[in-house]
């Protein structure tokens, strides 16, 4: 009897570290290329659906990040032909349990388990490129409770789009699909149950959920 093989499923690539501030705040080191991980596909989160905190956690932090959708297959994609393999730019969080990233990287140890655990990227609505003038100057934030946390522009970021998908397609073939998250700027910081999230580009809504 022939194999049965699974459809393939998406895949998260995140970057860590794409924000100077963001990597003053963790008092972290300053990359000279991007910083890559992933999270499965069962750390989606969609349709504003709420974030169960986990118990395994005492300081789960936010961290507000646009997304691209990679729309066909490619790797060893070259810089200046990236924007072909984007057609949606959203927004998300990565959420990141704090205190087991710590305890790992004082182990010298991978932190999946702080990073890509269950319902940690919810990912809002996506607009088109058509949306966007220029993707070296696109606003975004995060209000948490109406309060605003966390404020970025893609003018701060020490990799850009082209970079980021040029480093990573080295590694990963890039399927339709497929999400990038590019980064947080400053501002993360421990979140509660009750907690409501808010995460804008430029100044429409695209994301809002609860902490449950």
């Amino acid at each position: 009897m022939p194999l049965k093989f699974l459809q393939p499923i998406m895949k998260i690539i995140a970057i860590g570290r794409n924000y100077a501030e963001h990597i003053e705040e963790l008092k972290n080191e300053r990359p000279s290329a991007p910083v890559v991980f992933l999270k499965p596909d069962t750390a989606l989160l969609k349709n504003n659906a709420a974030f169960y905190h986990p118990d395994f956690s005492q300081n789960i932090h936010h961290e507000v990040e646009l997304v691209l959708k990679v729309s066909k297959e490619g790797k060893n994609i070259q810089r200046q032909f990236a924007h072909r393999y984007f057609d949606e730019i959203g927004i998300g969080i990565d959420f990141t349990a704090r205190d087991l990233q710590d305890t790992c990287k004082a182990k010298g140890l991978p932190w999946e388990i702080a990073k890509a655990f269950n319902g940690s990227a919810p990912v809002g609505e996506f607009l088109p490129l058509s949306r966007f003038a220029k993707f070296d100057d696109i606003n975004f934030h995060l209000k948490i409770n109406g309060q605003v946390r966390q404020k970025g522009n893609t003018a701060m970021m020490l990799f850009d789009f082209g970079t980021i998908i040029e480093y990573v397609s080295k590694f990963f073939t890039l399927k339709k699909g497929d999400l990038i998250f590019t980064g947080t700027p400053a501002g993360v910081s421990k979140v509660q149950i009750g907690d409501r999230l808010e995460a804008f580009i430029e100044d429409e809504k695209l994301l809002d959920f609860e902490v449950k």
